[in-house]
């Protein structure tokens, strides 16, 4: 069975050598890149498993680098930021990344966050792909609000019946959502059912993702709750 392909795009030549080699331990295949457009070349020769981008990066920063892949495919894409409160971690969400580390980042850390990530898109644990099971509680038939169709089973949503494209991440994040409609949920309760924080994360990774689903399905389908978190229109 072939390894995961992780696709690493990093200017600074210690750290990326330093993680392509603690990644490739782990049993990852690693392609690395110090730069965005060699990143982008890559991306589309090679088709990765997965794509880690340091935001700041020459040629095509990481955020731009980021929405050009996310044009071309739906692969997961964690952003690598050097400051947790920089505006570079919201706008890489928005670009279309499915999660963030904060640079200095410990390697088993990243490791971590990688299966995560690889878990939620179907990859078992580890450096080795899979049919892993995910991990978003499972419901089954057709679920109808107003306009808004999501197939469960045949994991499609249509809007006024179209086809929505969703990610892998928005489409969990919708399940959870369609699973008890009119129920709060709160941030951390989708880190952990979406993200598979089994620890604290940053719930802005929650608040983007879901104005981003809100863009595809409408703006008043998802109700926020202030104090609380949010609930799905029924």
């Amino acid at each position: 069975m072939a390894e995961t392909h992780v696709l690493f795009v990093e200017d600074d030549d210690v750290i990326r050598e330093a993680t392509q080699l603690a990644l490739e331990r782990d049993g990852f295949t690693v392609t690395a890149m110090p730069d965005g457009l060699s990143g982008l070349d890559a991306f589309r020769a090679d088709r990765p498993d997965i794509a880690l981008l340091d935001v700041m990066v020459p040629g095509l920063d990481g955020v731009s680098l980021c929405r050009r892949i996310r044009d071309e495919s739906t692969v997961p894409v964690i952003m690598l930021s050097a400051r947790a409160d920089s505006i570079d971690v919201v706008l890489g969400l928005e670009a279309g990344a499915d999660d963030y580390v904060t640079k200095p980042f410990d390697g088993a850390v990243l490791v971590a966050r990688i299966r995560a990530v690889l878990r939620r898109f179907g990859h078992a644990s580890g450096g080795q792909p899979g049919g892993g099971e995910p991990e978003s509680r499972p419901v089954g038939g057709v679920h109808v609000f107003g306009d808004l169709e999501v197939d469960t089973e045949g994991m499609e949503v249509l809007r006024g019946g179209e086809p929505v494209a969703l990610t892998p991440t928005e489409m969990r994040l919708l399940l959870e959502f369609s699973a008890a409609p009119g129920t709060v949920l709160s941030r951390d309760k989708l880190l952990e059912r979406v993200w598979d924080y089994g620890w604290g994360g940053d719930t802005r990774v929650v608040d983007v993702h879901v104005q981003r689903l809100r863009t595809k399905i409408g703006q008043d389908r998802i109700e926020t709750v202030r104090g609380f978190g949010y609930k799905l229109r029924p």
